[in-house]
């Protein structure tokens, strides 16, 4: 190998140690920006379950991976309502299973209700809980609903509770980001722009 060979070959390594390094500091920001969600998440369910911890970790791990692409994605609002009003409604989502996108949109909806109302959704409001508490919210949400679905016989056995907080997750993510563009990056975006998404879902 010639003096010129040995010096190329050692700026590739170089390059590619680089953009290694890179890589991973792009994955711990987009990590850390949801961080706070896990505690969220933790608060609002009522499992005893020592693996939700793990099943909340990879849902923000998928979410922090697919982030822009879910934000280039559209909402289908009214669906989301619909799979709300069959978990949530005097059914209790009873006489049908139930797969991962109507059970992970209904949690978020549940979320988006909680957030918008009520002692700890003034809460979150006034400590400026915003996009973490939402999600966590969301994902808190997805796990209960899950463990009283099945239990109930009401989940298609295609359908896991990994991939229902995933969902859970995905959604009320998407949500945040139209709130914030409906505020058009004011003030009426982020918790205020929930609060009107709310009031014209939750009827």
């Amino acid at each position: 190998m010639t003096i010129a060979e040995r010096e190329d070959t050692v700026v590739r390594r170089a390059d590619m140690a680089r953009n290694v390094v890179m890589a991973e500091v792009d994955t711990s920001v987009l990590r850390d920006e949801f961080d706070g969600a896990m505690h969220h998440a933790r608060q609002h369910t009522s499992s005893s379950d020592p693996n939700e911890s793990s099943l909340f970790s990879s849902a923000l791990g998928m979410l922090s991976g697919n982030k822009q692409s879910f934000q280039d994605e559209d909402l289908d609002e009214d669906s989301a309502v619909r799979a709300h009003q069959q978990m949530y409604g005097g059914g209790g989502g009873g006489g049908r299973q139930h797969n991962s996108e109507d059970m992970g949109a209904g949690a978020a909806m549940q979320a988006l209700k909680m957030f918008s109302g009520g002692e700890q959704g003034q809460q979150h409001q006034q400590g400026g809980g915003g996009q973490n508490a939402f999600i966590g919210m969301a994902m808190g949400q997805a796990a209960k609903l899950f463990d009283q679905q099945q239990e109930q016989g009401n989940v298609d056995p295609s359908t896991d509770k990994q991939s229902v907080v995933n969902n859970a997750a995905k959604m009320a993510f998407k949500m945040y980001m139209k709130s914030q563009m409906s505020g058009g990056g004011s003030s009426s975006g982020g918790p205020a722009g929930l609060l009107g998404m709310a009031s014209k879902f939750m009827q």
